[in-house]
């Protein structure tokens, strides 16, 4: 068996879910990767992959096997790069984690970018708002917003965003006053339902004072996108982070309420795993977006 190979083959395997498809990317057949895989968990001597007649996914033994076996590759790649003289090439795939709404609205369009100045980097991008397993899943990159960040992962800060009370002209025109925190109808305040500060709205003001507000939100949704359509739809007003919505305030689909007051600033930071060394392609991104996330709508420099 080609064990250099049979590790390729388990690797994708695990991130397309599918030995169909890894037979597809490697122009062989499936009975195939098949075989190769079974050979592979005969010289492990463990499990490695849960088969069903569409899917394949890793055991609990496969999961930690397919940290060590991407490292295994990568290290291999990276010692014929340096036997070649092509350490300081920028190529390679790039596994990528990011919120939705920040990787729908943003960050999509700043990949893309980034391959067109790197025609050689592949990436995959994987948007969703849950704190990811860096080693587990496989990410080499992970933008985050907020929230506690993992000692054993470096964090970069990158950027930050103030959050603004917004609304629609329409929700707007509807209220009879809007001249302080007090006159708000809280029950129209639209909320992220993971929200670690639930059901309170904490307000500053440009003077220093500072208030937090019991809210009662008649809709939650799990979804930025879903509520950045909330606010234009008139369903309700929120405080969000100015990145979501900058487009929408420049064009006057929105409109900041109460403007002296603000909510918390939230960080944008870039996780990798704690490596003395990291892959060219990898400091390439990081450098990219510490250059360019700050410049975007919304954001700020730290």
């Amino acid at each position: 068996m080609d064990t250099l190979k049979a590790l390729h083959s388990f690797v994708r395997a695990v991130e397309l879910g599918s030995l169909s498809a890894v037979a597809r990317e490697s122009g062989t057949s499936q009975p195939t990767v098949s075989k190769t895989m079974a050979a592979l968990e005969r010289q492990v001597g463990a499990q490695l992959l849960i088969r069903s007649t569409t899917r394949v996914q890793p055991t609990e033994q496969g999961r930690r096997f397919y940290e060590h076996a991407r490292q295994t590759l990568e290290s291999y790649a990276e010692g014929v790069s340096e036997a070649r003289g092509e350490t300081e090439q920028v190529r390679g795939r790039l596994r990528i984690s990011a919120p939705v709404s920040l990787g729908v609205l943003r960050l999509n369009a700043l990949l893309l970018e980034f391959m067109q100045r790197h025609p050689d980097v592949e990436v995959e991008l994987l948007l969703n708002d849950r704190f990811v397993d860096l080693a587990e899943e496989g990410i080499d990159l992970a933008l985050r917003l907020g929230g506690e960040l993992p000692d054993q992962l470096i964090a970069r800060p990158l950027a930050r965003s103030p959050r603004y009370l917004v609304a629609s002209p329409t929700w707007i025109s509807r209220q009879a006053t809007l001249g302080s925190p007090a006159d708000l109808p809280l029950c129209d305040y639209l909320r992220f339902a993971w929200l670690d500060a639930g059901q309170k709205l904490l307000l500053s003001h440009a003077d220093g004072r500072e208030l937090n507000l019991a809210t009662r939100s008649r809709y939650t949704v799990n979804s930025s996108l879903a509520i950045r359509e909330s606010y234009c739809l008139g369903a309700g007003f929120g405080l969000t982070p100015a990145w979501l919505v900058a487009d929408l305030l420049a064009d006057g689909t929105l409109q900041r309420l109460l403007p002296d007051w603000h909510g918390p600033t939230q960080e944008a930071s870039l996780l990798y795993p704690s490596r003395r060394f990291l892959p060219a392609r990898t400091r390439a991104l990081i450098d990219f977006l510490i250059e360019r996330l700050p410049r975007l709508p919304g954001f700020e420099a730290l």
